[in-house]
């Protein structure tokens, strides 16, 4: 046990720890959409009973593991692996009809949650063995039944918790997919079939190697998330485009012979932030000191971010639509009641991608000329001044943007 006194073993206990909450965030969506249909009796049975039966799964491939990275060049191919869960760490999701639905009996949520987690956990198995690796050699045991042991318990008890966390600071996960670089290039040059020519490097040249790692795990995570997210988002732009604002051209079409000045469409973006709802009441002020109030057009969006690329492989997009609809409908709720008591109606829509730019497309579908939008909005830590989603409406909007505070 002398091993405890050593600093390597406490920070390599903290990278498991870390790296197996973190690559749990898509196990953890798939659990509860699985058992999302359940009583709520049975649904507590179907997770822990699931969630036990991976739990033991995980240990035992994670063991064996361990082992078959002391063989020479399997870390080397394990490094290239964790790079590129990491960079996975940072995609969203793809669109998938097939996948696993919601059950209505708690047998079929156990087999979808054990059969998910089976093959979802290859990258948690991956990291964390890797993880162990910087520990001391008798310790590895050791830390692996400690570091699983204290995390499966967050991760079962609150794993929606976790995962609301993360959407609303998505530097954690930025954060999570660094570390798992920075592990990639710490696997990379400790291989027994490679350690020889990096060790010439010399400390320093190790450590820029880790550092590169993590440097490159973002960097390359967040392009593809960008082109994936504009790819997403303007496919969600186009049928906004296709459905209300249509209707609301063809109506102004129909009663343009009566109007003598055009009409304005603003986009306030709604996240069910105090800030969203500043931003609303700031629109609605704007509409009343028109002279025909009729003539603006109100438009909310509520943007959700993508959830974890891998839960589309299990969970069928339609699953997944329904789930951004319930978080859509929290937000707009009490936005939408405000407006009733006021005697305003709006146009709605939900749109998926990376919220700045999300909301600069659907401003253009609908021919909004104005967009409003609170500051900083649910993901706080996004920036130092303005929210990170405010900075990427203001980057890509081709029409002015009203910051509220």
């Amino acid at each position: 046990m002398g091993y405890f006194a050593d600093p390597a073993t406490w920070v390599a206990l903290g990278k498991i720890i870390w790296v197996n909450i973190l690559l749990s965030g898509d196990n953890a969506v798939v659990i509860a959409l699985a058992a999302r249909n359940l009583p709520a009796q049975q649904r507590r049975i179907a997770v822990l009973g699931g969630s036990a039966a991976a739990i033991v799964m995980r240990v035992v491939l994670t063991i064996f593991a361990v082992e078959l990275l002391g063989y020479p060049y399997l870390k080397i191919v394990g490094a290239l692996l964790l790079f590129w869960i990491g960079v996975q760490l940072l995609l969203p999701e793809e669109e998938n009809e097939e996948g696993i639905e919601s059950h209505a009996d708690v047998w079929g949520a156990i087999r979808t949650i054990l059969i998910a987690d089976l093959v979802m956990s290859l990258d948690n198995v991956i990291a964390v063995a890797a993880a162990a690796q910087s520990g001391p050699p008798e310790a590895r045991l050791p830390l692996l039944v400690i570091g699983l042991g204290l995390s499966i318990p967050l991760i079962i008890v609150g794993s929606q918790l976790l995962m609301k966390v993360m959407e609303r600071y998505p530097i954690i996960i930025t954060l999570g997919a660094a570390l798992l670089g920075f592990v990639a290039g710490e696997m990379l040059v400790h291989d027994a079939a490679s350690e020889r020519f990096f060790g010439e490097l010399g400390q320093p040249g190790v450590t820029l190697i880790e550092v590169a790692g993590a440097v490159g795990v973002v960097l390359a995570g967040r392009w593809l998330a960008r082109r994936r997210g504009r790819l997403a988002a303007a496919g969600a732009a186009a049928a906004i485009a296709a459905a209300p604002a249509a209707a609301a051209a063809a109506a102004e079409g129909a009663a343009g012979a009566a109007e003598t000045a055009p009409r304005r469409h603003v986009l306030v973006a709604v996240d069910g932030s105090e800030n969203s709802r500043q931003a609303l009441r700031r629109a609605v002020a704007l509409r009343g000191n028109l002279r025909d109030a009729e003539k603006m057009t109100l438009h909310l969006v509520n943007v959700q971010r993508p959830l974890p690329g891998d839960v589309s492989r299990f969970v069928a997009g339609r699953t997944i639509d329904e789930y951004h609809r319930e978080r859509a409908e929290e937000a707009m709720a009490p936005v939408r009641e405000l407006l009733k008591t006021l005697g305003i109606t709006a146009q709605e829509h939900l749109v998926t991608g990376e919220p700045g730019p999300a909301i600069a497309d659907a401003a253009r579908a609908t021919g909004c000329d104005l967009i409003v939008m609170g500051a900083r909005g649910l993901g706080g830590a996004g920036a130092a001044l303005l929210g990170s989603a405010t900075l990427g409406a203001i980057e890509h909007a081709g029409v002015p943007v009203l910051v509220v505070k």
